[in-house]
């Protein structure tokens, strides 16, 4: 029987590579797993948490590619099948979320409802 490991949120090669970049700076503390989350606040309603952090008890935690991540259990019903990206154009830099879940976006990339 085959197992299958799925995450809740997935990221992008770029992404990766800029998480690890992160990761590999000096003074980071290695104590910390990558947390994605929301929380209430923003242009439509929710906004998206992506930052170090440590566990707690109410979080879940899961690996992408060797990153320790971890979430709010209660945050994975807004974020299940989300893919976070890394973008370094012109215009737009940094961390890009896309998620299926939500109803509404704004402008900003970093608020969404459901």
């Amino acid at each position: 029987m085959e197992t299958i490991i799925t995450t809740p949120v997935t990221l992008t090669q770029g992404a990766i590579t800029q998480v690890r970049k992160l990761m590999s700076e000096e003074g980071f503390d290695t104590t910390q797993a990558l947390r994605i989350g929301v929380k209430g606040g923003g242009c439509s309603g929710m906004t998206y948490i992506l930052g170090f952090d440590h566990k707690q008890d109410t979080d879940e935690t899961f690996d992408i590619e060797g990153i320790s991540c971890i979430m709010n259990k209660s945050h994975e019903m807004y974020l299940y099948g989300m893919q976070v990206d890394w973008q370094d154009g012109l215009n737009n830099r940094g961390f890009v979320f896309k998620n299926p879940n939500a109803s509404t976006t704004c402008g900003c990339g970093t608020s969404f409802a459901v």
